[in-house]
């Protein structure tokens, strides 16, 4: 019989926080799938290249656990993002050719090494995606966190991360590792005031 799982559901503390308050939470190591670039994201092939990498491989995943003994139907999780750059400066400046990012997708724990390699082969034999080869599969921890759902455009992010900047400073810790981001809405259909974004930003306490 088959079982359904919704992770998001599962892991709401991390993928579901409020839009009004900043919130604390602790981010246990997870696998993701995930690809590293450079360059405005807007405009950059190397981060569409990425997209057209990572979601065929999320899916191909997901079936192949469908399909497979464990029999487990799961949505797949939305993309997420780790930004910096080598002058943090540019993320206020605006010049995005310089931003760098980790593009990644959460898998689930029973998600394994061999299975990302058949899935990366099947890809491979339909779509051949130009990145396909650099995408790898890793744990990752974050640990200690603030974050808060950032609702609107992606251009009007920065008094929501401030927010959570100065949330961090009253608590008496510092910002730690890099910026993160997960992308909860379809922006190619909802409209850019109906985004919804975590705003998410590692700390040291």
């Amino acid at each position: 019989m088959e079982k359904k799982i919704d992770f998001k559901s599962r892991l709401q503390q991390l993928y579901k926080p409020s839009a009004k308050k900043v919130e604390f939470v602790n981010v246990p190591q997870m696998n993701f799938l995930m690809l590293d670039g450079e360059g405005d994201p807007n405009t950059s092939q190397a981060f569409s290249d990425a997209m057209d990498a990572l979601f065929p491989l999320a899916y191909t995943l997901k079936f192949m656990v469908k399909k497979s003994d464990l029999a487990i139907d799961y949505g797949v999780m939305p993309l997420e993002a780790l930004w910096w750059a080598d002058d943090m400066s540019v993320f206020t400046t605006g010049n995005k050719d310089e931003w760098k990012w980790t593009a990644m997708i959460m898998q689930p724990e029973f998600i394994t090494r061999e299975m990302v390699e058949i899935a990366t082969q099947e890809v491979a034999r339909k779509k051949q995606p130009a990145s396909l080869s650099l995408v790898r599969f890793e744990s990752f921890k974050e640990g200690n966190a603030a974050q808060i759902m950032h609702l609107g455009p992606f251009e009007e992010e920065g008094p929501t991360i401030e927010k959570v900047h100065l949330s961090i400073v009253e608590k008496g810790c510092q910002r730690f590792g890099k910026h993160h981001e997960i992308y909860l809405s379809d922006i190619r259909r909802a409209a850019p005031e109906k985004w919804k974004t975590i705003v998410r930003q590692p700390m040291s306490c």
